[in-house]
């Protein structure tokens, strides 16, 4: 009996740990040889992790997309941008009782690439 208790903890902290986990994933592609730089841009994207307390939030809402969201926001406020040099990123998040806002900000100079 001991030994099938020990097996379920053991199985159940594994899923429990790596249940809820993404990739890494790469979020620009290199810019052009030659590009234009057109202005600043700004973008965010929000999501969150829920239900319970603090230690319990576990339910991801958005979460994993966030960042490619806000780079995209980005490209998307400078008319004719097709991508960004010399990103800065900055998270912040928000505690709101049955959860935790991550909101994600990409800031950045747009460009356009020239032949």
């Amino acid at each position: 009996m001991g030994k099938i208790v020990l097996s379920t903890i053991a199985i159940s902290s594994i899923l429990l740990l790596f249940g809820c986990s993404s990739r890494n994933v790469t979020i620009a592609k290199q810019p052009p040889q030659k590009y234009k730089i057109l202005g600043k841009a700004k973008g965010t994207g929000s999501g969150a992790l829920g239900v319970l307390a603090t230690a319990y939030n576990f339910i991801p809402m958005g979460l994993n997309s966030r960042i490619k969201r806000a780079y995209n926001n980005a490209i998307e406020s400078v008319p004719g941008a097709t991508g960004l040099i010399n990103v800065t990123y900055q998270e912040d998040w928000f505690w709101w009782v049955i959860g935790t806002s991550r909101n994600v900000t990409i800031t950045g100079d747009a460009i356009k690439g020239i032949k």
